[in-house]
């Protein structure tokens, strides 16, 4: 059982890791710009999902070999930085066939590929690597138990924690791009400033590695 102490401090810390706006977060409010709330819900959830994967890998000691090896670390960097370049150029030129109206069929086709892409972001994520390898065995207590079990019990309540403020996030970009699309120029331009967020997320990746 994790000391409550430890429990309270790391709760605390991941509160306001999260909450406050950061590249992930960035990341969210750009797919909800560009492709509106259900997508935005998506990348949430897939994001979460990929970032799971890490702190999985990390849990059986994967973490502590990309965190001594720079070189990896910086070709996971580097990936997940050329993949969110990607989205955000396909989301710009994409921008214009956000208005056109898609069938049942489509949409899933179209929300599979959203969650594929933000799995994909999740997993290649240079900062929850450095987190969950570095900062979370900072709150574990070999006195208290296996500490992958306790690493796992920190990460999921940190990953239930982001997954309520991106969440939140994601809603509230999508209600302004709500308002947005009741002009078609307003939703072009929206769009696009969304896929320029998500290339800077990018280029911000590939040059610090920062991202939640």
């Amino acid at each position: 059982m994790i000391p409550a102490a430890n429990l309270l401090a790391f709760l605390v810390a991941a509160f306001v890791l999260i909450v406050v706006p950061g590249p992930g977060v960035l990341f969210v409010i750009g797919r909800a710009l560009t492709e509106g709330r259900r997508a935005a819900l998506v990348s949430v959830l897939g994001h979460s999902l990929g970032v799971l994967g890490v702190l999985l890998l990390v849990a059986v000691g994967l973490g502590a070999v990309l965190q001594a090896s720079a070189i990896l670390l910086t070709i996971v960097k580097l990936a997940g930085a050329l993949y969110l370049i990607y989205i955000g150029i396909q989301a710009i030129r994409e921008r214009r066939s956000l208005r056109a109206a898609l069938g049942t069929q489509a949409q899933t086709a179209h929300r599979r590929r959203v969650f594929r892409q933000s799995v994909i972001v999740g997993v290649t994520n240079p900062k929850a690597i450095i987190f969950f390898s570095a900062v979370l065995p900072q709150f574990v207590d070999p006195a208290s138990g296996p500490l992958p079990v306790q690493m796992l019990i920190l990460g999921f309540l940190f990953l239930a924690i982001a997954l309520v403020s991106d969440s939140a996030w994601a809603l509230v970009a999508g209600s302004a791009r709500d308002w947005f699309a009741k002009s078609p120029k307003r939703m072009d331009a929206v769009g696009g400033a969304g896929g320029v967020m998500i290339i800077g997320l990018g280029a911000s990746v590939a040059v610090s590695g920062n991202a939640h």
